[in-house]
């Protein structure tokens, strides 16, 4: 059966700026980016990690009608509508800090938890990215 999971995939409303905050804010890499011509294949990864890619996908065809892709993207804009990501770090204070300095807006800052300190926030789009150091 599946031997490895090789690609995640969220809904942004644009790639661009999409890139600028999850290779420029965030630090991960780009793995791929190419006009497909009914699509851009835009995918990103952690560093030192190609693969496991994220694809940031903007809503529309193939995947759905152009009248869906209008409603996901209505929901998006709107809030009621985001993926999840999960990112795990050596120093999940010190990534916070960082990350706050770069001008990323948290809806929580770290946290001990039964696991180990983690916090939240969110991308330009309403995705849910949390990022934790586990317990030693």
């Amino acid at each position: 059966m599946f031997n490895a999971l090789t690609h995640s995939q969220l809904y942004v409303l644009d790639q661009d700026q999409a890139l600028d905050f999850y290779v420029g804010t965030l630090g991960l890499e780009v793995t791929t980016d190419t006009d497909l011509g009914f699509m851009r294949w835009l995918t990103v990864n952690v560093p030192g990690q190609p693969d496991r890619e994220i694809l940031l996908e903007r809503p529309g065809p193939p995947a759905m009608s152009e009248e869906t892709a209008a409603r996901v993207r209505e929901l998006m804009a709107k809030g009621a509508l985001g993926g999840h990501l999960f990112f795990r770090t050596d120093d999940c204070r010190k990534t916070y800090e960082t990350l706050l300095a770069r001008g990323v807006e948290f809806t929580q800052g770290p946290v001990e938890q039964p696991y180990g300190i983690d916090c939240g926030l969110r991308d330009p789009f309403g995705n849910h990215i949390r990022f934790s150091q586990p317990k030693v």
